[in-house]
C-alpha cells in the first residue's frame, strides 16, 4: 500500500439509507458526523472530492409512486430529499474545517448554488468540498445516474459506491447463503449479470468513458481511506477484470 493516494479527484456515491444508521426513517446526527469525519480525511490527503447524495432515508420516488403518487411527482419528492440530505453532510462537514460548495440541479438560489460544470471544477481547484444534489433534475432517473453523469461532468478519476455490504456479489447476500464476493468483474458483467452495482444507465455512462467503480462498505470505518490508499476494498468495476 503507498502512501499517496491513487487517485487526484473522485466522486463519493451515497445512498440516503446511509444517512438513516440503525434507524427506520430520517437522519442519525451520528452517522452523519462519522461520514463527515471520513470525508474530512479525504480531503486532507489533498483528493479533490465531489459526493452524490441519494434521498432514500426520507422518501423514494419509486416507493411513492407505488402508493399512488404520480411518478413525476414522486420522484420531485425524492430530488428534495437529497437537497434536505446535502445540507445535513454539509453542515457536518463545515463544522469540520472543510469549505464545502452544496450544487443542485433544481435551481434553488436561496439556499445552494445552481450546477454549472465550470464552476464545480473551479470548486475543486480551490480545494473546496463539492456535494451535488437534486439528482439530474429530472424525473425518472436515479442518484445513480446522476452519479455518474457528475463523475464525467467533473473528470473524476473513480466513482466510490459507498454501500452496506462489502461489495458486488453474484447473488443477494442477505437472501442466497454462501453468495460470493465479486472483488474484480468488467462493466458488461455487471450489465449482462443484472449485479445490483449500479442502475444499467449510470454503469453504461461510466463504462462509455472509462471510469472504474469501486464499491465497498461504509459501515467499515476508514474504508474511503483504504479505497483512496490503493487498499484491495470491495470490488472493482473496469473494462477488464483481472
Amino acid at each position: 500500500m503507498g502512501s499517496d493516494p491513487i487517485y487526484r479527484r473522485i466522486l463519493l456515491k451515497l445512498s440516503g439509507e446511509a444517512l438513516m444508521g440503525e434507524q427506520r426513517f430520517g437522519i442519525d446526527p451520528e452517522v452523519v458526523a462519522r461520514i463527515a469525519d471520513e470525508v474530512r480525511d479525504v480531503h486532507r490527503l489533498g483528493v479533490q472530492t465531489t459526493v452524490v447524495i441519494g434521498g432514500g432515508n426520507i422518501i423514494r420516488g419509486v416507493a411513492a409512486a407505488a402508493q399512488g403518487i404520480d411518478r413525476v411527482a414522486a420522484d420531485h419528492m425524492g430530488l428534495l430529499a437529497t437537497v434536505i440530505n446535502g445540507l445535513a453532510l454539509q453542515d457536518a462537514l463545515e463544522k469540520r474545517g472543510v469549505t464545502t460548495r452544496l450544487m443542485s440541479a433544481v435551481e434553488m438560489r436561496q439556499i445552494a448554488e445552481p450546477f454549472i460544470r465550470r464552476r464545480a471544477i473551479r470548486h475543486l481547484e480551490k480545494d473546496r468540498v463539492v456535494l451535488f444534489v437534486g439528482g439530474t433534475g429530472n424525473p425518472f432517473f436515479t442518484t445513480d445516474s446522476a452519479a455518474a453523469l457528475r463523475a464525467n461532468e467533473v473528470r473524476a478519476e473513480a466513482l466510490l459506491k459507498a454501500t452496506k455490504v462489502d461489495g458486488v456479489y453474484d447473488a443477494n447476500p442477505d437472501k442466497t447463503p454462501g453468495a460470493k464476493l465479486l472483488k474484480t468483474l468488467t462493466y458488461r458483467q455487471a450489465l449482462g449479470a443484472g449485479l445490483q452495482v449500479m442502475d444499467a444507465a449510470a454503469i453504461a455512462l461510466c463504462m462509455e468513458n472509462g471510469i472504474p467503480i469501486r464499491v465497498f462498505n461504509l459501515k467499515v470505518r476508514g474504508n474511503i481511506e483504504r479505497v483512496l490508499r490503493g487498499e484491495d476494498v470491495g470490488s472493482l468495476v473496469t473494462a477488464e477484470a483481472t
